[in-house]
């Protein structure tokens, strides 16, 4: 399980439904696809989606900053090799491009590891494959007041028993308060409403919009101020009666910190883009320690495995934006995912994308 090799893939493949966030435009999933090749010829693959560019600056970073630092390492020493990459990269930051760029190797180092073991990860890592809760995510802003409720019928009607709408950037407070109630007066009592504010106001803002968004039964509101304001969102909690989560622009269980230290953010919502595998287990286990469950952050393809390993799981996030990228997608049914019994994560791109969808032509 020498590590011989590491390649990088670029790819920009259109949405099936391109998301109307509000806030970025998203017309084409932007992939950098990363395989680690070892000496028994046992490949792994990782991905980022980074959302908002830095394509060539995460691939330039593998190449020149922690290529060097894998090649002949045996790719079984997973936890090891992010501390090595880790220290190495100390200099440039422990946060942005670097972790990036170590959260895609992290990510082709289990899934090599899973390969080579014949294990599925949720099985390397002493879990269960138990069915998973998924809630439908992709209410978005950008289709109004009656698209969002129309998106949440159409999660109900597939089974699912939450979903998440969003809130704030298009929309008044007064507007943002009409949308939610229609929502719930919509869905009923039996669906669970989480509502995603994408770091969209002020702490004074969420704290007065919040109280009269309480009365409606929210399951969460995520991401109220910018995710590095933690002393706001420990106001925002204090003030209002709708549990308060966050973490999905966070770097590293060091980044979260204040949050295991309050216990008052009783969710939190690592993104594996930020964490690597290694990283999401890390933050899992101080979570638990904190009395702090675990939802991650999109890519419910990979994070089945996660979810399925710890002793503090919530809700897996579903958008079905990669559905069409997969080989094998993994499928929701009635509201819930299993974790995919292939070895590794389980998860390989259909190979015509690699010629028909280059990125940068």
């Amino acid at each position: 399980m020498i590590i011989s090799d590491i390649r990088t893939r670029l790819l920009s493949v259109p949405f099936t439904d391109p998301p109307m966030t509000g806030f970025l435009t998203l017309e084409n999933i932007d992939l950098l696809i990363v395989e680690i090749e070892t000496a028994s010829g046992v490949i792994g693959t990782g991905h980022l989606h980074p959302l908002a560019g830095g394509m060539r600056t995460l691939d330039m970073c593998i190449h020149e900053m922690l290529k060097p630092l894998l090649i002949g390492e045996d790719a079984r020493q997973v936890e090891a090799l992010w501390q090595k990459m880790w220290l190495a990269t100390f200099i440039q930051g422990r946060m942005g491009i670097t972790v990036m760029a170590m959260s895609a190797l992290d990510i082709a180092l289990w899934d090599a590891v899973g390969r080579f073991e014949e294990k599925p990860l949720w099985q390397l890592w002493g879990g269960r494959p138990d069915p998973l809760p998924v809630y439908g995510s992709g209410c978005f802003r950008g289709l109004g007041h009656d698209g969002m409720i129309s998106k949440a019928r159409r999660f109900v009607d597939q089974g699912y028993s939450a979903i998440k709408m969003q809130a704030a950037h298009l929309f008044t407070h007064d507007e943002d308060i009409a949308n939610v109630r229609d929502m719930r007066a919509t869905l009923g009592g039996g669906t669970e409403i989480m509502v995603d504010i994408n770091q969209g106001w002020t702490v004074d803002e969420a704290i007065e919009v919040g109280k009269k968004l309480d009365e409606f039964d929210l399951y969460w509101l995520e991401e109220p101020v910018m995710a590095d304001d933690f002393e706001g969102y420990h106001k925002i909690a204090n003030a209002l009666t709708t549990p308060v989560v966050g973490g999905e622009n966070h770097f590293t269980h060091h980044d979260l910190k204040p949050f295991f230290a309050s216990g008052k953010i009783p969710i939190l919502q690592p993104d594996i883009m930020r964490n690597g595998y290694t990283g999401l287990r890390v933050i899992a286990e101080n979570a638990h320690r904190a009395g702090i469950k675990i939802a991650p952050h999109l890519f419910p393809e990979l994070m089945t495995h996660f979810l399925a390993s710890i002793p503090n799981p919530s809700w897996l996030e579903n958008m079905g934006w990669y559905d069409h990228l997969w080989v094998k997608p993994v499928k929701v049914q009635n509201g819930m995912m299993m974790p995919p019994g292939r070895p590794g994560h389980g998860m390989d791109f259909k190979p015509e994308l690699y010629s028909e969808f280059p990125y940068g032509t």
